[in-house]
């Protein structure tokens, strides 16, 4: 098994040794000692091959109330301390490290592109017409506090200020010293959040990522695409050019969260506008100091007269308008009485100068100075915008439907939600190609309603380069979408908004080309999308609805009638894909699930959630960003202009035939062993994860509901906290083991060599299969649950998750998981002795907590200790949900 790289070792026993420093001064040498036998233990557990665990269950065992959570603490700390050493050495800039980074440059696949035939002015007009649009979510599932983050962000700093050869040692000293007093404030730091954060708390963490990274990334990616679009292509990116868009449903995702309503909603855009202000503001005064030449063309001259200096005032009356900008905001966000008068709200606004100044310094031979910092700020300015973030709007279906139902009711046009489809339309498209208000002057609508139209009214009061799209969850017809439209235009919006259905459940993907076509055969609502629409595909409800097998399937399915039906229609079409984290939610490498899309549906546009800690792991810092960003954009270019092959009948049967028994399978265990939800509640800690103030959206869509009323990130985060994995191998055990019984591995072996779809679905079963843990699974069942229909459940899941395993490895023909991800397989190895306390304590945690809940007290270090474990386990598994 390939080593951890020398210099990622050597980081991690540095941050390890400052922390074994930090708990020697507090609490002191026997806590440390007590940490170091843990440790110790966890490691001999893991070498014994009976897998026994009995030395390090006995030694966690006898701890008191008061050593748990130092113990808890310190494993926990470690995880995030190795976290934060890998996410750097996967950026890191040292001579002989290249080989560490696996991000293809943009350079190498342009010219990949050119010499597999693609025309080099077809490369150049896809690029420069590029969308891909990330969406920051309001599943802010980062378990790690942003006081601790910003910690492990000056960690970063100070491991690259010390790669350098040439230090002296009192430099290297005191980046070391500096280093030691960061890791001993993160010890002293309360890593638990114990007030939830709310919905705008959730939108300034956003606001955060861009101020802190993408701010800084942007340009530099930028700047790397148009030199390496001049190399391959002889034209650079155009200047208006936004290749990269960035979206947020912090603040405005409503689906299923009662707390953001249309005065968050309305908080959160002007919060957008007071950071863009602020942040252009530096810029500018920047700027100032660069641009102080005197050259100028008559154009510039025209607008300044005879200044000495007509850069610097331009620039001069931008600043005066971005402070009145920001102190308009400021007074908006506060409620106060705010002067308009003089502010910057349109794009073209603050743009427009820009490009003036632009434009002179090019006229003026003074290129190299144009394209300098100046046009960094261009190219922030046409990505970001004066709103900084575009803001998506979700809610569910039926809530636009009871509102265009209580307009109509009060009419006296009739019971709105008893029309059939054809006559809803027929109404919907009536009202929006005439010029009447619906809404009746005096008319009192119900708190529900009054909370959906306010929203509209606030979204009507926007710019459209601050507004992503309306996504409507649980749509199925074209009313759902028709409602909406009208809704936004009875709130006085007067330019097209972008609505987009999202399929969520197996039932609606299957539906979904159905549905667009119907609302395409809508000649009035073709008018209004101009040719362009965009549909959301969601991946973490259909998983939990289908098993991860049949709703992989479903959904590539699903994207390829989507395509098809909208080429019909001479529709551009945009994939939104709502993946989460994990492999249960749709994720995995980026770069691999792009290159693995049905051919022709990644058509130079591309739009994809990123939600909680995967927004840390990819956009956390800045070097890491433009990682990110350069990944992404290559995957996209590629599946554009070369793209994958799709799949032969035969390969159609085999994922309809593997598909039809997972499905099967998943469904008689989730759906129909009526002892399945009490296992599921009894040996994971789903129920306790309400205890970590994780996000401003309650865990459950009903409160008291069951299983299907959980959302997903719980429904995945309490099976990976225990190690059975179970979200996303559950259906194909049974698909693979007939597959072998029914003679179609040959098949299924063609499939992984030549069809990108397959391949990528095998290898990240196999990632999950990897991180999943017999010995810990049946330790939590052991622990935590006493029934022995539930016992023998969980043994039937366990022989289920092995057979899977070997049935696996078969198909792939491998002695071991992981054989061609050395990297990935050590660094699960080297976690396993920190995380394997976590998890032997936690279930002993979530047996003392529940015991003590039936005595009506908890113990406060039982329960701050629990959360902690919980934390931890997050941090070694890198994700939540």
């Amino acid at each position: 098994m390939t080593e951890l790289h020398p210099e990622l070792r050597e980081n991690v026993r540095m941050l390890g040794e400052l922390l074994g420093q930090s708990i020697q001064r507090h609490p002191g040498q026997d806590c440390f000692d007590l940490i170091e036998e843990v440790r110790a233990a966890a490691k001999a557990d893991r070498r014994q091959e009976s897998g026994s665990g009995q030395r390090l269950v006995n030694l966690l065992g006898k701890l008191s109330d008061d050593e748990l959570l130092p113990v808890t603490r310190a494993f926990n700390q470690f995880l995030n301390l190795a976290n934060l050493a890998e996410q750097y050495h996967s950026i890191r800039r040292k001579r002989g490290h290249e080989s560490d980074l696996m991000v293809e440059s943009l350079s190498e696949v342009f010219e990949r592109l050119i010499d597999g035939g693609v025309a080099p002015e077809d490369l150049h007009r896809r690029v420069a017409d590029l969308r891909i649009e990330y969406v920051l979510t309001a599943h802010p599932t980062e378990v790690a506090r942003r006081t601790l983050i910003m910690k492990y962000d000056e960690m970063s700093d100070c491991l690259a200020r010390l790669d350098h050869d040439d230090l002296l040692p009192a430099e290297s000293e005191e980046i070391v010293s500096r280093l030691t007093q960061l890791v001993n404030e993160a010890w002293h730091t309360d890593e638990i959040r114990h007030e939830r954060p709310t919905a705008v708390d959730e939108a300034k963490w956003g606001f955060a990522v861009i101020e802190n990274s993408l701010w800084l990334a942007l340009p530099k990616f930028l700047r790397s695409l148009d030199r390496s679009l001049t190399e391959a292509t002889g034209k650079g990116l155009p200047l208006n050019a936004s290749p990269i868009r960035i979206a947020s449903w912090m603040g405005g995702d409503r689906d299923g969260n009662p707390n953001v309503t249309h005065e968050v909603t309305r908080k959160v855009f002007l919060l957008g506008r007071w950071m863009a202000a602020d942040l252009y503001l530096r810029d500018i005064q920047a700027l100032r100091a660069e641009l102080s030449m005197w050259q100028a063309s008559d154009e510039l001259r025209a607008l300044v007269g005879d200044s000495r200096e007509p850069y610097r005032q331009v620039l001069a009356e931008l600043r005066e308008k971005l402070i009145r900008t920001r102190d308009w905001a400021e007074a908006r966000i506060e409620n106060r009485p705010a002067d308009d008068s003089g502010i910057l709200f349109e794009n073209s606004d603050f743009v427009d100068p820009l490009e003036l100044c632009y434009r002179s310094l090019m006229e003026c031979g003074l290129e190299s100075i144009a394209q300098g910092p100046l046009l960094d700020t261009l190219r922030r300015a046409h990505t970001f915008g004066l709103p900084l973030i575009r803001l998506d709007i979700r809610q569910e279906s039926t809530r636009h439907a009871a509102a265009v139902a209580e307009m109509v009711s009060y009419l006296g046009l009739g019971d709105y939600l008893s029309w059939p489809e054809e006559e809803r339309q027929s109404f919907l498209v009536k009202e929006l190609r005439g010029r009447r208000p619906l809404v009746p002057r005096n008319w009192a609508p119900s708190d529900e309603v009054r909370e959906v139209l306010a929203t509209c009214e606030i979204v009507a009061q926007q710019t459209p380069e601050a507004l992503g799209s309306y996504v409507i969850s649980m749509a199925s017809k074209p009313s759902d979408v028709l409602n909406v439209i009208l809704l936004l235009r009875e709130a006085g919006m007067t330019h097209p908004m972008r609505v987009v259905p999202l399929f969520e459940t197996l039932d609606d993907l299957r539906g979904a080309p159905d549905s667009m076509a119907a609302l395409y055969e809508v000649d009035w609502y073709r008018e209004y999308c101009k040719g362009s629409q965009e549909v959301m595909i969601g991946y973490s409800d259909s998983s939990k609805d289908a098993g991860q097998m049949m709703a992989a399937w479903a959904q590539y399915q699903a994207q390829e009638k989507l395509t098809e039906v909208a080429g019909r229609f001479g529709i551009h079409l945009t994939l939104f894909h709502g993946r989460g984290g994990t492999v249960g939610r749709g994720g995995g490498p980026a770069n691999r699930a792009i290159l693995s899309q049905p051919p022709g549906s990644v058509n130079g546009s591309f739009r994809i959630t990123e939600q909680g800690e995967m927004i840390r792991f990819k956009f956390g810092l800045p070097r890491l960003a433009e990682q990110s960003l350069t990944l992404y954009t290559t995957a996209v270019i590629e599946a554009t202009l070369a793209p994958p092959r799709g799949p032969e009948p035969e390969w159609r049967e085999a994922m309809d035939w593997l598909t039809e028994r997972s499905l099967a399978a998943y469904r008689s265990v989730v759906r129909d062993n009526p002892d399945f939800v009490p296992y599921f509640r009894q040996v994971t800690p789903e129920q306790a994860l309400g205890k970590l103030a994780l996000g401003s959206r309650p865990a459950r869509r009903k409160p008291g509901g069951g299983v299907e009323s959980l959302r997903a990130i719980p429904w995945i985060f309490a099976w990976t906290q225990m190690r059975l994995m179970l979200p996303s191998w559950l259906g194909s055990d049974v698909a693979l083991k007939d597959a072998f019984a029914n003679n179609k591995v040959p098949v299924l072996r063609e499939m992984m060599d030549q069809w990108p779809f397959f391949k990528t679905y095998v290898d990240m079963l196999e990632m999950v299969l990897a991180k999943a843990d017999l010995r810990i699974a049946s330790h939590y069942e052991k622990t935590l649950a006493d029934d022995p229909q539930l016992l023998e459940l969980g043994e039937d899941l366990r022989a289920r998750l092995r057979g899977c395993i070997a049935n696996l490895l078969e198909l792939k023909q491998q002695d071991t998981l992981l054989e061609h991800e050395p990297v990935f397989a050590h660094s699960m190895k080297v976690r396993n002795p920190y995380t394997d306390p976590l998890h032997y304590l936690q279930a002993e945690l979530l047996k003392r907590d529940r015991e003590s809940e039936g005595k009506g007290q908890v113990p406060e270090m039982v329960e701050r200790a629990l959360k902690v474990t919980m934390a931890g386990i997050a941090a070694g598994m890198r994700n939540t949900g």
